[in-house]
């Protein structure tokens, strides 16, 4: 089982930006990771996914305002997160997926281990 623990979450102004990080607890090279929000009341959703390759996918509603990447060397995946809007308030988990595949899913049932979460509060 992978421990993963997120950190950079805090309080921004729209228009602005915020770098998540995620650090594994063993070598991920051999996994698919993703990042995921829940807002209160909704039902939990993909941001971003990263095969263990390097190819990625997003979710619809990240528009090219989203970055995710990993450094293998650190087991530590990131969330470069840019022209935030207040719909982007939620709390932030990573998550991991043994996988060698070569592409990736952003949903959520297919990844087994997860973090704690960052909270990311967006103002207007």
């Amino acid at each position: 089982q992978v421990q993963l623990v997120e950190s950079g979450g805090g309080s921004v102004q729209s228009g602005g930006s915020l770098r998540l990080s995620c650090t594994a607890s063993i070598s991920f090279n051999s996994y698919s990771m993703g990042w995921f929000r829940q807002a209160p009341g909704k039902e939990r959703e993909g941001v971003a996914c990263i095969a263990h390759a390097g190819n990625t996918r997003y979710g619809e509603f990240v528009k090219g305002r989203f970055t995710i990447s990993r450094d293998n060397a650190k087991n530590t995946l990131y969330l470069q997160m840019d022209s935030l809007k207040p719909d982007d308030t939620a709390m932030y988990y990573c998550a991991a997926r043994r996988s060698d595949a070569y592409l990736c899913f952003p949903e959520a049932p297919m990844f087994g281990d997860w973090g704690q979460g960052t909270q990311v509060t967006v103002s207007s």
